[in-house]
Protein backbone atom coordinates (compact mmCIF):
# COMPACT_ATOMS: atom_id res chain seq x y z
CA UNK A 1 0.00 0.00 0.00
CA UNK A 2 1.32 3.40 -1.02
CA UNK A 3 0.07 6.47 0.87
CA UNK A 4 0.59 10.09 -0.11
CA UNK A 5 0.61 12.24 3.03
CA UNK A 6 -0.23 15.94 2.72
CA UNK A 7 1.24 18.68 4.91
CA UNK A 8 0.87 22.34 4.20
CA UNK A 9 0.77 24.51 7.30
CA UNK A 10 2.27 24.48 10.77
CA UNK A 11 -0.73 22.76 12.49
CA UNK A 12 -0.35 19.83 10.06
CA UNK A 13 3.20 19.00 11.04
CA UNK A 14 2.37 17.92 14.61
CA UNK A 15 -0.39 15.70 13.21
CA UNK A 16 1.63 13.90 10.53
CA UNK A 17 4.79 13.28 12.57
CA UNK A 18 3.43 10.34 14.60
CA UNK A 19 1.65 8.89 11.55
CA UNK A 20 4.92 8.83 9.61
CA UNK A 21 6.69 7.13 12.53
CA UNK A 22 3.90 4.54 12.80
CA UNK A 23 4.10 3.81 9.06
CA UNK A 24 7.89 3.45 9.25
CA UNK A 25 7.56 1.03 12.19
CA UNK A 26 4.89 -1.03 10.39
CA UNK A 27 7.09 -1.24 7.30
CA UNK A 28 10.14 -2.29 9.34
CA UNK A 29 8.11 -5.05 10.98
CA UNK A 30 6.99 -6.54 7.67
CA UNK A 31 3.79 -4.73 6.69
CA UNK A 32 3.22 -3.81 3.05
CA UNK A 33 3.03 -0.05 3.55
CA UNK A 34 5.02 3.01 2.47
CA UNK A 35 4.45 6.73 2.09
CA UNK A 36 5.32 9.73 -0.01
CA UNK A 37 5.31 13.09 1.79
CA UNK A 38 4.04 16.10 -0.14
CA UNK A 39 4.50 19.57 1.35
CA UNK A 40 2.23 22.07 -0.39
CA UNK A 41 4.30 25.01 0.85
CA UNK A 42 1.26 26.77 2.32
CA UNK A 43 3.46 27.87 5.23
CA UNK A 44 6.71 28.58 3.48
CA UNK A 45 8.94 30.53 5.88
CA UNK A 46 11.35 28.74 8.21
CA UNK A 47 9.82 30.17 11.39
CA UNK A 48 6.43 28.68 10.52
CA UNK A 49 7.61 25.46 8.87
CA UNK A 50 11.26 24.42 8.68
CA UNK A 51 12.06 24.14 12.39
CA UNK A 52 9.07 21.88 12.96
CA UNK A 53 10.33 19.31 10.44
CA UNK A 54 13.70 19.15 12.14
CA UNK A 55 12.45 19.07 15.74
CA UNK A 56 9.69 16.52 15.14
CA UNK A 57 11.87 14.18 13.09
CA UNK A 58 9.79 14.57 9.93
CA UNK A 59 11.77 13.52 6.84
CA UNK A 60 12.40 15.96 4.03
CA UNK A 61 9.34 16.08 1.77
CA UNK A 62 9.46 14.01 -1.40
CA UNK A 63 7.85 16.98 -3.14
CA UNK A 64 7.35 20.63 -2.24
CA UNK A 65 4.64 22.29 -4.31
CA UNK A 66 5.78 25.79 -3.21
CA UNK A 67 2.26 27.23 -3.09
CA UNK A 68 2.80 29.88 -0.43
CA UNK A 69 1.16 33.29 -0.52
CA UNK A 70 -1.78 34.67 -2.44
CA UNK A 71 -5.47 34.89 -1.62
CA UNK A 72 -7.52 31.91 -0.45
CA UNK A 73 -8.66 31.28 -4.03
CA UNK A 74 -5.21 31.74 -5.55
CA UNK A 75 -3.62 29.38 -3.05
CA UNK A 76 -6.35 26.75 -3.46
CA UNK A 77 -6.01 26.87 -7.24
CA UNK A 78 -2.22 26.69 -7.16
CA UNK A 79 -2.25 23.65 -4.85
CA UNK A 80 -4.83 21.84 -6.99
CA UNK A 81 -2.91 22.40 -10.22
CA UNK A 82 0.43 21.28 -8.79
CA UNK A 83 -0.99 18.38 -6.78
CA UNK A 84 -2.76 17.06 -9.88
CA UNK A 85 0.61 16.88 -11.61
CA UNK A 86 2.11 15.18 -8.54
CA UNK A 87 -0.61 12.51 -8.62
CA UNK A 88 -0.16 11.94 -12.33
CA UNK A 89 3.51 11.19 -11.76
CA UNK A 90 3.15 9.31 -8.44
CA UNK A 91 -0.29 7.75 -8.10
CA UNK A 92 -0.88 6.27 -4.61
CA UNK A 93 -3.48 3.85 -3.29
CA UNK A 94 -4.76 6.50 -0.90
CA UNK A 95 -4.18 10.16 -0.02
CA UNK A 96 -4.06 11.07 3.68
CA UNK A 97 -4.98 14.62 4.70
CA UNK A 98 -4.99 16.10 8.19
CA UNK A 99 -6.73 19.00 9.89
CA UNK A 100 -8.56 21.82 8.18
CA UNK A 101 -6.16 24.08 6.31
CA UNK A 102 -6.46 25.09 2.64
CA UNK A 103 -4.12 22.28 1.59
CA UNK A 104 -6.44 19.70 3.19
CA UNK A 105 -9.42 20.77 1.11
CA UNK A 106 -7.54 21.43 -2.14
CA UNK A 107 -5.74 18.07 -2.15
CA UNK A 108 -8.95 16.21 -1.27
CA UNK A 109 -10.80 17.71 -4.22
CA UNK A 110 -7.92 16.97 -6.58
CA UNK A 111 -7.49 13.35 -5.48
CA UNK A 112 -11.19 12.56 -5.63
CA UNK A 113 -11.48 13.99 -9.16
CA UNK A 114 -8.76 11.50 -10.08
CA UNK A 115 -10.71 8.65 -8.42
CA UNK A 116 -8.16 8.20 -5.62
CA UNK A 117 -9.42 7.43 -2.11
CA UNK A 118 -8.86 10.08 0.58
CA UNK A 119 -8.74 9.54 4.33
CA UNK A 120 -9.15 12.49 6.70
CA UNK A 121 -7.39 12.61 10.06
CA UNK A 122 -9.25 14.89 12.49
CA UNK A 123 -12.49 14.49 10.57
CA UNK A 124 -15.90 15.59 11.76
CA UNK A 125 -15.00 18.59 13.88
CA UNK A 126 -17.27 21.61 13.40
CA UNK A 127 -17.43 25.11 14.84
CA UNK A 128 -20.68 26.14 13.16
CA UNK A 129 -18.99 29.40 12.15
CA UNK A 130 -19.07 29.78 8.37
CA UNK A 131 -16.98 32.95 8.52
CA UNK A 132 -13.96 30.76 9.31
CA UNK A 133 -12.15 29.50 6.18
CA UNK A 134 -11.29 26.36 8.17
CA UNK A 135 -14.96 25.49 8.62
CA UNK A 136 -15.49 25.53 4.85
CA UNK A 137 -12.37 23.38 4.43
CA UNK A 138 -13.73 20.84 6.96
CA UNK A 139 -17.16 20.59 5.37
CA UNK A 140 -15.85 20.19 1.82
CA UNK A 141 -13.22 17.64 2.86
CA UNK A 142 -15.69 15.54 4.81
CA UNK A 143 -18.22 15.67 1.99
CA UNK A 144 -15.73 13.95 -0.32
CA UNK A 145 -13.36 11.69 1.60
CA UNK A 146 -13.72 7.93 2.05
CA UNK A 147 -12.66 7.23 5.63
CA UNK A 148 -12.86 9.48 8.68
CA UNK A 149 -10.44 9.30 11.62
CA UNK A 150 -11.93 11.21 14.55
CA UNK A 151 -10.78 12.72 17.84
CA UNK A 152 -14.06 12.64 19.80
CA UNK A 153 -17.58 11.28 20.05
CA UNK A 154 -18.83 14.77 19.12
CA UNK A 155 -17.01 14.49 15.80
CA UNK A 156 -18.48 11.02 15.28
CA UNK A 157 -21.98 12.40 15.81
CA UNK A 158 -21.36 15.28 13.38
CA UNK A 159 -20.46 12.73 10.70
CA UNK A 160 -23.51 10.57 11.46
CA UNK A 161 -25.69 13.66 10.96
CA UNK A 162 -23.98 13.98 7.58
CA UNK A 163 -25.19 10.42 6.81
CA UNK A 164 -21.70 8.91 6.86
CA UNK A 165 -21.85 5.12 7.23
CA UNK A 166 -20.69 3.81 10.60
CA UNK A 167 -18.04 1.55 9.03
CA UNK A 168 -16.30 4.62 7.57
CA UNK A 169 -16.05 6.45 10.92
CA UNK A 170 -13.03 5.45 13.04
CA UNK A 171 -12.72 6.94 16.53
CA UNK A 172 -8.96 6.79 17.08
CA UNK A 173 -8.00 9.78 19.24
CA UNK A 174 -5.77 12.76 18.60
CA UNK A 175 -2.40 12.64 16.82
CA UNK A 176 -1.54 16.10 18.19
CA UNK A 177 -1.43 14.46 21.60
CA UNK A 178 0.78 11.64 20.28
CA UNK A 179 3.31 14.30 19.32
CA UNK A 180 2.90 16.12 22.61
CA UNK A 181 3.48 13.01 24.71
CA UNK A 182 6.43 11.83 22.67
CA UNK A 183 8.22 15.15 23.09
CA UNK A 184 7.53 16.09 26.71
CA UNK A 185 10.94 14.79 27.78
CA UNK A 186 12.67 16.72 24.98
CA UNK A 187 11.29 20.22 25.59
CA UNK A 188 13.73 23.12 25.39
CA UNK A 189 13.80 26.41 27.26
CA UNK A 190 13.42 29.29 24.77
CA UNK A 191 16.55 31.36 24.18
CA UNK A 192 15.20 34.30 26.20
CA UNK A 193 14.26 32.23 29.30
CA UNK A 194 17.41 32.71 31.36
CA UNK A 195 18.08 36.27 30.24
CA UNK A 196 14.58 37.34 31.30
CA UNK A 197 14.87 35.38 34.57
CA UNK A 198 11.70 33.43 33.78
CA UNK A 199 10.32 30.90 36.27
CA UNK A 200 7.42 28.47 36.23
CA UNK A 201 3.92 29.99 36.35
CA UNK A 202 5.20 33.58 36.52
CA UNK A 203 3.84 34.51 33.08
CA UNK A 204 0.83 34.22 30.78
CA UNK A 205 1.16 32.94 27.21
CA UNK A 206 -0.71 34.80 24.47
CA UNK A 207 -1.22 33.80 20.82
CA UNK A 208 -3.36 35.60 18.24
CA UNK A 209 -3.57 34.97 14.51
CA UNK A 210 -7.21 34.66 13.35
CA UNK A 211 -8.38 37.37 10.93
CA UNK A 212 -11.41 38.10 13.12
CA UNK A 213 -9.06 39.13 15.95
CA UNK A 214 -6.04 40.65 14.25
CA UNK A 215 -7.10 42.21 10.93
CA UNK A 216 -8.86 45.15 12.59
CA UNK A 217 -6.27 47.19 14.54
CA UNK A 218 -8.98 48.67 16.79
CA UNK A 219 -10.18 45.22 17.87
CA UNK A 220 -6.64 43.91 18.22
CA UNK A 221 -5.75 46.79 20.53
CA UNK A 222 -8.94 46.25 22.55
CA UNK A 223 -7.96 42.61 23.13
CA UNK A 224 -4.37 43.43 24.01
CA UNK A 225 -5.38 46.22 26.38
CA UNK A 226 -7.84 43.93 28.18
CA UNK A 227 -5.26 41.16 28.53
CA UNK A 228 -2.41 43.40 29.63
CA UNK A 229 -4.43 45.52 32.06
CA UNK A 230 -5.82 42.37 33.71
CA UNK A 231 -2.49 40.57 34.07
CA UNK A 232 -0.21 43.37 35.27
CA UNK A 233 2.41 43.03 36.68
CA UNK A 234 2.68 39.37 35.57
CA UNK A 235 4.64 38.95 32.33
CA UNK A 236 2.72 38.20 29.12
CA UNK A 237 4.80 36.25 26.58
CA UNK A 238 3.48 36.88 23.06
CA UNK A 239 4.98 34.88 20.15
CA UNK A 240 3.90 37.08 17.25
CA UNK A 241 2.44 35.39 14.17
CA UNK A 242 3.55 37.01 10.86
CA UNK A 243 -0.06 38.07 10.14
CA UNK A 244 -0.35 39.73 13.54
CA UNK A 245 3.06 41.36 13.26
CA UNK A 246 1.91 43.39 10.26
CA UNK A 247 -1.08 44.78 12.17
CA UNK A 248 0.94 45.61 15.30
CA UNK A 249 2.80 48.24 13.29
CA UNK A 250 -0.40 50.29 13.46
CA UNK A 251 -0.85 49.99 17.24
CA UNK A 252 0.76 51.89 20.09
CA UNK A 253 1.44 49.56 23.02
CA UNK A 254 3.29 50.67 26.14
CA UNK A 255 3.13 47.83 28.64
CA UNK A 256 6.35 46.96 30.44
CA UNK A 257 5.23 43.41 31.21
CA UNK A 258 4.53 42.54 27.52
CA UNK A 259 7.24 40.36 25.93
CA UNK A 260 6.78 40.13 22.16
CA UNK A 261 8.93 37.35 20.69
CA UNK A 262 9.39 35.58 17.36
CA UNK A 263 7.44 32.37 16.57
CA UNK A 264 9.04 29.49 18.44
CA UNK A 265 10.00 25.98 17.43
CA UNK A 266 7.71 23.20 18.64
CA UNK A 267 9.90 22.13 21.55
CA UNK A 268 10.34 25.71 22.79
CA UNK A 269 6.68 26.60 22.37
CA UNK A 270 5.39 23.56 24.25
CA UNK A 271 7.89 24.36 27.00
CA UNK A 272 6.13 27.73 27.31
CA UNK A 273 2.71 26.03 27.30
CA UNK A 274 3.72 23.52 29.99
CA UNK A 275 5.17 26.10 32.36
CA UNK A 276 2.76 29.02 31.98
CA UNK A 277 0.23 30.26 34.52
CA UNK A 278 -2.43 30.42 31.82
CA UNK A 279 -3.01 30.75 28.08
CA UNK A 280 -4.98 33.30 26.07
CA UNK A 281 -5.37 32.16 22.46
CA UNK A 282 -7.52 31.93 19.35
CA UNK A 283 -5.92 28.64 18.27
CA UNK A 284 -7.81 25.35 18.41
CA UNK A 285 -4.78 23.09 18.70
CA UNK A 286 -3.34 24.91 21.70
CA UNK A 287 -6.57 24.30 23.62
CA UNK A 288 -5.99 20.55 23.16
CA UNK A 289 -2.42 20.72 24.44
CA UNK A 290 -3.49 22.91 27.37
CA UNK A 291 -6.19 20.39 28.30
CA UNK A 292 -3.76 17.46 28.39
CA UNK A 293 -1.21 19.50 30.37
CA UNK A 294 -3.93 20.80 32.77
CA UNK A 295 -3.14 24.45 31.97
CA UNK A 296 -5.93 27.09 32.25
CA UNK A 297 -6.87 28.30 28.77
CA UNK A 298 -9.06 31.15 27.46
CA UNK A 299 -10.19 31.05 23.82
CA UNK A 300 -10.87 34.38 22.12
CA UNK A 301 -13.47 33.05 19.70
CA UNK A 302 -17.27 32.87 19.63
CA UNK A 303 -17.30 29.15 18.80
CA UNK A 304 -15.03 26.13 18.97
CA UNK A 305 -14.70 22.96 16.93
CA UNK A 306 -13.18 21.29 20.00
CA UNK A 307 -15.98 21.40 22.60
CA UNK A 308 -14.40 18.59 24.62
CA UNK A 309 -11.64 21.00 25.68
CA UNK A 310 -14.38 22.98 27.45
CA UNK A 311 -16.74 20.25 28.70
CA UNK A 312 -13.91 17.94 29.81
CA UNK A 313 -10.74 20.03 29.69
CA UNK A 314 -9.33 23.29 31.03
CA UNK A 315 -10.52 25.61 28.26
CA UNK A 316 -13.19 28.35 28.39
CA UNK A 317 -14.79 30.16 25.44
CA UNK A 318 -14.56 33.95 25.79
CA UNK A 319 -15.63 35.29 22.40
CA UNK A 320 -15.57 39.10 22.26
CA UNK A 321 -16.65 39.54 25.88
CA UNK A 322 -13.83 41.57 27.41
CA UNK A 323 -15.53 41.66 30.82
CA UNK A 324 -15.59 37.85 30.86
CA UNK A 325 -11.95 37.80 29.75
CA UNK A 326 -10.96 40.05 32.65
CA UNK A 327 -12.93 37.97 35.17
CA UNK A 328 -11.42 34.71 33.92
CA UNK A 329 -7.91 36.14 34.04
CA UNK A 330 -8.56 37.21 37.64
CA UNK A 331 -9.69 33.67 38.48
CA UNK A 332 -6.49 32.24 37.00
CA UNK A 333 -4.33 34.77 38.87
CA UNK A 334 -6.11 33.79 42.10
CA UNK A 335 -5.77 30.04 41.40
CA UNK A 336 -9.54 29.52 41.14
CA UNK A 337 -9.61 27.81 37.74
CA UNK A 338 -11.52 24.58 37.08
CA UNK A 339 -9.74 21.23 37.10
CA UNK A 340 -9.90 19.42 33.76
CA UNK A 341 -9.64 15.81 32.62
CA UNK A 342 -8.21 14.24 29.45
CA UNK A 343 -10.66 13.11 26.73
CA UNK A 344 -10.94 9.44 25.76
CA UNK A 345 -8.17 8.00 23.55
CA UNK A 346 -5.97 11.09 23.89
CA UNK A 347 -3.33 8.64 25.07
CA UNK A 348 -0.40 8.93 22.67
CA UNK A 349 -1.35 5.85 20.61
CA UNK A 350 -3.61 7.38 17.97
CA UNK A 351 -1.19 6.99 15.03
CA UNK A 352 -0.83 3.26 15.76
CA UNK A 353 -4.60 2.88 15.55
CA UNK A 354 -4.74 4.84 12.28
CA UNK A 355 -2.05 2.73 10.59
CA UNK A 356 -3.68 -0.50 11.78
CA UNK A 357 -6.98 0.58 10.26
CA UNK A 358 -5.29 1.63 6.99
CA UNK A 359 -3.60 -1.77 6.73
CA UNK A 360 -6.90 -3.55 7.27
CA UNK A 361 -8.66 -1.36 4.69
CA UNK A 362 -6.12 -0.93 1.90
CA UNK A 363 -3.50 -3.69 2.04
CA UNK A 364 -3.51 -5.85 -1.08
Amino acid sequence: MQITIIAGARPNFMKIAPIIKAIQFAKQTGSNIDFRLVHTGQHYDKAMSGDFFEQLGIPDPDANLACGGGTQAEQTAAIMVKFEQELMEHKPDVVLVVGDVTSTMACTITAKKMCIDVVHVEAGIRSGDMTMPEEINRIVTDALCDHFFTTSETANQNLRLQQVAENRIHFVGNTMIDTLMENLSKLRKPAFWEAQQMTDADYFLLTLHRPSNVDDPIKLKMILDAVLESTSPIKVVFPVHPRTKQMLKNIDLSYEHLMMIEPQGYLEFIYLVKHTKGIITDSGGITEEATVLHIPCLTLRNSTERPETITIGTNELIGDDMDKLKKCLADIVNNKWKKGAIPDLWDGKTAERIVSKLLLTYSK
